[in-house]
C-alpha cells in the first residue's frame, strides 16, 4: 500500500472517530434535553384509522393541529373517526383503500395529493393477528396476514415516499411489535410479518442514508408495542397483570405521537421494555432467557 495512500486512511479513521463521537454526544443530550417537533398543519396520513390506536392517534393528531387522512378499507369504522375529529373541530379527510392492493394504494396517493396535499407524516398502522399453532393457521390467512403486515407496508412507502424525498421533509411510521423482536408461541406468521416490518424500516433508513442526495429531513420511527387493547389479542395471557398491563389505545397512541414528535427512530409500549430486550433478553443465552419468559409466562393463548 502506497504511503499516501496509508496517510489518506488514517486521516479518515481520525475523521470518523471525531463524526462518531460527535452523534453520540449529540444522540446523549438529544435524550437529555428532548425537545418535540410542531405537527401543525402537517398532513398525517393513519391506515387502520377505523379503529383502535388508529383512531386513537387521529384524534390526537387533530388536536395538535395537524390535517389527519383517514384510512381505511372499513366504511363504517371510518366514517365513525372522521365525525369523531369532526366533532372537536379537528381537519379530517377520509378515504377508503385496501392496503393489499398496490394498483389502489398508488391511486389512493394520486387522490389525496389532489384532494388534500402531499403527505408529510405516514404512519403504516393497519395489521391483523391471526393467534393460533403453526400447523392450525390456514394458507389464506397467513397470505393475507402478510399482504397487509408487510406488503402494505410497501406499498404506502412506494407510494408517498417519493413526495417525501422531493421535499427532503416527511416522517414515516411503522407499527412493528414486540412479538417483531422476539418469538412468541401462536404467532409464529405473525412474529415473522412483524420482524420485517423491523428489517424494512431499518434498511429503509440506510438506504436513504447512502443516498447521495442530503435527505436527512426525513425521519423513521418503528413502534413495538406489548398487549394493546385493540380485540387483536382476543386471548391474551399475563401472569402479572399489575407489572405487565394491557396497555391501553390512548395511552399507547399518546406514546406513539410523543416519540414521532421527539423524532425517535424507535420505542416500545410501554417504554421500558425497549431496554429489556435490547440490554438484557439479547445478551443472555436464549435457554436462560426462555427460564425468564417461563416464570413471566405472558403471550397469547390460540384463539380457536
Amino acid at each position: 500500500m502506497a504511503e499516501d495512500t496509508i496517510i489518506s486512511l488514517v486521516f479518515e479513521f481520525l475523521w470518523t472517530l471525531i463524526r462518531f463521537h460527535y452523534e453520540v454526544v449529540k444522540g446523549i443530550i438529544r435524550w437529555l434535553f428532548p425537545t418535540e417537533k410542531d405537527i401543525t398543519g402537517e398532513i398525517v396520513l393513519i391506515t387502520g384509522a377505523g379503529h383502535g390506536m388508529g383512531r386513537e392517534m387521529a384524534l390526537r393528531f387533530a388536536r395538535l393541529g395537524a390535517i389527519v387522512v383517514s384510512v381505511d378499507i372499513n366504511p363504517a369504522g371510518n366514517e365513525e373517526t372522521y365525525k369523531m375529529v369532526k366533532e372537536e373541530k379537528g381537519r379530517i379527510y377520509k378515504f377508503e383503500c385496501d392496503v393489499t392492493d398496490r394498483a389502489a394504494v398508488m391511486a389512493l396517493a394520486q387522490r389525496v395529493k389532489k384532494d388534500v396535499g402531499e403527505v408529510s407524516i405516514l404512519v403504516n398502522n393497519a395489521g391483523i393477528m391471526p393467534c393460533n399453532p403453526i400447523l392450525q393457521q390456514t394458507e389464506k390467512e397467513i397470505r393475507l396476514l402478510n399482504d397487509l403486515n408487510i406488503n402494505g407496508n410497501i406499498w404506502m412507502i412506494q407510494a408517498f415516499l417519493p413526495s417525501m424525498i422531493e421535499r427532503n421533509h416527511g416522517h414515516i411510521v411503522a407499527m412493528s411489535s414486540m412479538a417483531g423482536l422476539m418469538g412468541l408461541g401462536n404467532l409464529v406468521p405473525y412474529c415473522g410479518s412483524k420482524y420485517a416490518v423491523r428489517g424494512l424500516m431499518d434498511a429503509l433508513a440506510a438506504e436513504l442514508h447512502e443516498d447521495p442526495r442530503d435527505l436527512s429531513g426525513i425521519k423513521f420511527t418503528t413502534i413495538f408495542p406489548y398487549i394493546v387493547d385493540t380485540g387483536l389479542c382476543k386471548k391474551p395471557r399475563i401472569r402479572f397483570q399489575k407489572v405487565m398491563k394491557i396497555v391501553d389505545p390512548g395511552e399507547a397512541a399518546d406514546i406513539i405521537i410523543d416519540s414521532v414528535r421527539k423524532e425517535l427512530m424507535e420505542v416500545t409500549i410501554p417504554k421500558d421494555l425497549h431496554y429489556m430486550n435490547r440490554y438484557v433478553y439479547r445478551l443472555i443465552p436464549y435457554n436462560a432467557a426462555c427460564v425468564w419468559q417461563d416464570f413471566f409466562n405472558t403471550g397469547c393463548d390460540a384463539h380457536n
